[in-house]
């Protein structure tokens, strides 16, 4: 449900993004363009976009290069959450996050239950935060990329979304590094 504060003022993201594939390259990745699209048509700036094969430390590399970088604030990759041998995406997150935001995934799931039933409950999609950064990994499907961007973060990353947004809160994220 919509809830944007039409007299407020829009505050745009940083947003990189990276597609988690072993097969995906820069002419398939429907996934990864289906997100670019989305966040530069609600007025954010792609920061940065990447495919990163699915091995734990070049996803956790990667995190925490747009960790450490200032034009970043959000991340969100897409696949590799799944439950196979080759899903480690939520294991790589695991290992750079302060904090995790449970809601995330939990929101996620109760989504894409309304669309693919029980199937949902092989999604490890989560959220977190670390060192002042947003992530968020979302499966690698372009129908989910889809529901995690237009139910959940396109509205939690518009600063104009009431009663509250993850926007918002960026100025004090880091409070804990001082």
């Amino acid at each position: 449900m919509s809830r944007i504060d039409e007299s407020a003022a829009f505050l745009p993201v940083r947003i990189a993004i990276a597609t988690i594939s072993d097969s995906r390259n820069e002419t398939n990745d429907t996934s990864g363009d289906a997100l670019a699209a989305r966040i530069t048509g609600a007025g954010h700036i792609l920061a940065a976009r990447a495919i990163i094969r699915d091995d734990a430390p070049a996803i956790e590399a990667q995190l925490r290069g747009w960790i450490a970088d200032a034009a970043v604030d959000v991340a969100i990759t897409t696949g590799g959450t799944g439950v196979t041998g080759r899903d480690v995406t939520p294991e790589a997150f695991r290992r750079v996050l302060d904090k995790e935001i449970e809601g995330f995934g939990e929101l996620f799931r109760w989504i894409s239950f309304a669309k693919i039933g029980t199937s949902t409950m092989q999604s490890r999609a989560l959220g977190g935060v670390a060192g002042g950064t947003y992530l968020f990994a979302l499966p690698g499907s372009t129908g989910a990329v889809k529901d995690g961007w237009d139910e959940i973060l396109r509205f939690q990353l518009d600063s104009r979304h009431r009663p509250c947004n993850l926007v918002e809160l960026m100025p004090r994220l880091r409070e804990h590094l001082r």
